[in-house]
């Protein structure tokens, strides 16, 4: 029997995630950012990580050719930003502070840590494309994190 898909989606929202931006730039050097919650580390040696990007995303066409990104992992007090980045209709990096990574990609300020990465690989998995990144720089600042559960935002009961 096929798993019924409002199910599915429940049970995965049973799984409280962190909050991260992903950036890259377009062929024509415009920055590019959405909202990712299906982030993890892949490999400590070499220093590998993955997103899952669907295919509907307006930035997944960027992101099927882009040599460079970097992931943007959110703190407590970023909601408002990680709101931003999900929603189609807006110029996402207008009043935006951010610097730019080595390789170019744009690093949002007031986050708790910065991935930047050379595309490693990508793989199609049924509606998404899971994206593989060699990490080659990281910058770690204090904090806690923007938390995501059950279609909700949250922060750490400390």
């Amino acid at each position: 029997m096929p798993v019924d898909p409002s199910t599915f989606r429940a049970a995965l929202g049973r799984f409280a995630s962190g909050i991260t931006i992903i950036t890259a730039r377009d062929a024509d050097g415009r920055d590019v950012g959405m909202t990712v919650s299906a982030f993890s580390s892949l490999s400590l040696n070499p220093p590998l990580i993955l997103v899952c990007v669907d295919h509907a995303a307006s930035v997944a066409p960027v992101l099927e050719s882009a040599t460079a990104f970097a992931v943007n992992i959110l703190s407590e007090d970023q909601e408002p930003l990680s709101r931003r980045f999900a929603e189609r209709e807006v110029d996402r990096f207008d009043g935006v502070a951010y610097d730019r990574g080595q390789l170019g990609v744009a690093l949002l300020a007031g986050t708790l840590a910065h991935l930047e990465c050379r595309t490693a690989a990508r793989h199609v998995a049924g509606d998404h494309t899971i994206l593989i990144g060699e990490v080659v720089a990281t910058q770690v600042h204090e904090g806690n994190p923007l938390l995501y559960y059950r279609s909700g935002y949250g922060a750490l009961d400390r």
